[in-house]
């Protein structure tokens, strides 16, 4: 029997653990845990916004206390959401396992295994990635005393504008200023693991996803093997016909049952993730050119990071859903292209039924409002674009 809980999502569950939101642990230190990781993302957020009480409230300075508010707005969002919904990614994985241990045929334990090692690669990836970029986000604000230190700069040479994340703890902040660091260095980490543990779960689920469509698909093109057509009398080729038959819509519809179950658990979620990642690109870009145009370097490579990571996380989700998509309607390619008219009658109307709706166009769409796609992707990013020109016009 296999485990997919452990071995199929290994990597995923050691992450969850860190943060305390593995759907199969449920002990007091995990509460704690998920309490603790919530407590210190939304802490760092209010902190932030509590600056525009303290400070004369300029257009600059509430786009620079928005635009990194709003990016770790994302973190607690993703947490809150993650947190509540993990039964539901419980009952995912149960999914999982029982279609897994469903399969006996090597080719099709094969299929899944090839999807199973993409998961795990996927999360190696995109784990790296973020390990890199906490390396650099914790390096940025000790930068100048590492250069001091090292290179015996003067402190009058290291005035380099230093990036600084606005907040307002209402102390005094050089006092504290290793605590408030520590604070910081703290919301980076957990941040980046909630945004890597979560974001590469449900990427690990819809690639198991398209791991159940490509069986189907191979179910389908084994219903007419040549091996089958000889030797076999008419009544037992129209029984293997309608079990093979049966074995593909089967997996067919799991398959997208499992879709369907995970994007309407998560649907909020995703909507809310493109409301703000639109609004968190735009205020972005902009804090990059008006650092820019002010000549603080270590600012521009601080929001450069807070792009790419916005960019990279819409381009991942948006191709998953085309991924998805062309998976699911590979099937009706594969149905289409096997002999089916060397079968049955009553087998060609059922194959033509499966034709039939594979003639319809079919979409994995979140609430009915948008479909993760290629195209969404580049559509999202012209309007950010847009936003911006005209923050830029607004500024002039």
């Amino acid at each position: 029997m296999i485990c997919v809980e452990t071995q199929h999502f290994n990597l995923n569950r050691i992450l969850l653990l860190a943060i305390g939101l593995w759907p199969y642990q449920n002990s007091k230190f995990s509460q704690f845990q998920a309490i603790l990781c919530f407590g210190i993302l939304s802490s760092f957020v209010v902190f932030q916004l509590t600056a525009l009480i303290t400070t004369k409230c300029t257009v600059d300075f509430i786009l620079k206390v928005f635009s990194t508010a709003i990016v770790y707005n994302f973190h607690v969002i993703i947490y809150s959401m993650f947190w509540i919904n993990t039964h539901h990614v419980r009952n995912l994985l149960e999914q999982l396992h029982c279609i897994c241990n469903n399969l006996k045929d090597e080719n099709e334990l094969t299929i899944f295994k090839k999807y199973e090692n993409n998961t795990r690669r996927c999360t190696i990836i995109f784990t790296s990635f973020a390990v890199c970029c906490v390396f650099i986000l914790t390096l940025l604000p000790i930068w100048p005393q590492i250069l001091g230190t090292v290179l015996y700069i003067n402190e009058s040479q290291l005035q380099s504008q230093t990036i600084q994340i606005v907040t307002e703890y209402f102390v005094d902040q050089e006092k504290y200023y290793y605590l408030i660091l520590l604070h910081t260095d703290a919301v980076f980490c957990i941040g980046a693991t909630t945004l890597t543990a979560t974001g590469t779960m449900i990427l690990g689920c819809a690639i198991h996803a398209c791991g159940m469509f490509k069986i189907a698909s191979y179910r389908m093109e084994q219903i007419m093997t040549t091996e089958m057509l000889k030797n076999i009398n008419l009544k037992n080729r129209a029984m293997i016909y309608n079990k093979k038959i049966f074995n593909a819509v089967e997996i067919h519809c799991k398959a997208i049952k499992f879709i369907n179950v995970l994007l309407s658990n998560f649907e909020s979620l995703f909507l809310l993730l493109i409301m703000f990642g639109v609004i968190s690109l735009s205020l972005n870009i902009f804090a990059m050119y008006w650092n820019a145009t002010h000549g603080n370097k270590d600012a521009i490579l601080f929001y450069l990071i807070g792009i790419f990571i916005i960019l990279l996380c819409s381009f991942v989700s948006n191709y998953v859903g085309e991924v998805l998509l062309s998976h699911n309607n590979y099937i009706y390619s594969t149905t289409y292209n096997i002999r089916w008219y060397m079968a049955p009658l009553h087998v060609q109307k059922m194959i033509l039924f499966i034709l039939q709706r594979g003639s319809q166009t079919s979409h994995l769409s979140i609430a009915g409002l948008f479909i993760p796609s290629i195209e969404n992707f580049v559509m999202i990013t012209k309007v950010s674009i847009s936003y911006f020109t005209v923050l830029c016009s607004m500024q002039q």
